[in-house]
């Protein structure tokens, strides 16, 4: 069988992350950190360390027939390929960013300004869509000190938490987009590569469902069973079992990982008790 070849970031946050969504799936790989690629022992698939930047030509030319990496590159390198799946890790924000001094009311300050970027692509696109004129000037890295040593009167760049803006003296003014890890894909699979991405993308999603919700126990009054199986539907239906103490049930149910605490504070007033919460591992729908 051919093996399904996958580009990776080739260090950095993103490849762990990437590296450890292909294990929560399952999927075994050598030390590949330390090298090249690396094949898998029991999946066909072939790991391609790359650097981000690269991933989208690659892709799009057939050396590698799917990556994982932001958003933001494949927006940038603009290359004929497919965004099939976004990943949930590695979110981040492309902003613009101004010394902490300027007085900013909107985005008609940057008419007519200098701004440093690694996304010139993206940047051009944005402010075209805002009829407004700016000087984009291209640089490939510390992107923060530009407006420092006269260089730039602002910065368009990517921000996770702030730290490094606040450590130049900048801050954030405007965002002008969102990026998250994403899965894509050449155009021209074969069949055969093609059966092999959709068992792959399966797995995934699988992970993802599992990361997304969690496994609850409890016991509850028989009076408010009806209510409790109410906001906690699961996936079709609570289980519910019952207890040996007479006029008590236990329930068996899984909550969506952003209602979580709402859901329990609920359970609590209708009198719920022993309330366990699991991680899922794995879930399939």
């Amino acid at each position: 069988m051919n093996k399904l070849k996958i580009a990776v970031q080739k260090n950095g946050r993103l490849s762990e992350k990437s590296l450890q969504l292909l294990s929560e799936c399952g999927i075994k790989l050598s030390n590949g950190e330390r090298k090249l690629k690396t094949v898998s022992s029991n999946f066909p698939i072939e790991i391609l360390f790359l650097r981000d930047d690269d991933i989208p030509q690659y892709v799009e030319q057939g050396v590698a027939d799917i990556g994982i990496l932001g958003e933001n590159e494949v927006w940038e390198k603009n290359k004929d390929v497919l965004t099939i799946h976004k990943l949930g890790f590695a979110n981040c924000r492309l902003s613009l960013a101004l010394p902490k001094d300027i007085d900013y009311r909107d985005l008609s300050y940057f008419n007519n300004k200098k701004i440093a970027t690694s996304y010139p692509v993206i940047l051009d696109k944005f402010f075209k869509e805002n009829n407004l004129t700016v000087e984009i000037e291209t640089i490939g890295g510390s992107v923060e000190i530009a407006p420092g040593i006269g260089l730039a009167d602002g910065i368009f760049d990517i921000v996770s938490t702030g730290s490094t803006l606040q450590i130049n003296g900048l801050k954030e003014v405007e965002v002008v987009t969102k990026s998250e890890a994403v899965l894509i894909s050449n155009k021209t699979l074969s069949a055969e590569k093609q059966y092999i991405l959709e068992r792959l993308l399966f797995r995934i999603q699988s992970v993802k469902n599992a990361a997304e919700n969690k496994y609850i126990l409890l016991n509850a009054p028989n009076e408010s069973v009806a209510e409790i199986a109410r906001i906690l539907p699961g996936m079709k239906s609570p289980t519910i079992l019952p207890l040996k103490e007479e006029g008590w049930s236990s329930i068996h149910s899984v909550v969506k990982e952003d209602q979580f605490w709402d859901i329990i504070d609920q359970l609590k007033k209708l009198g719920a008790e022993g309330i366990l919460v699991i991680n899922v591992e794995k879930m399939i729908l």
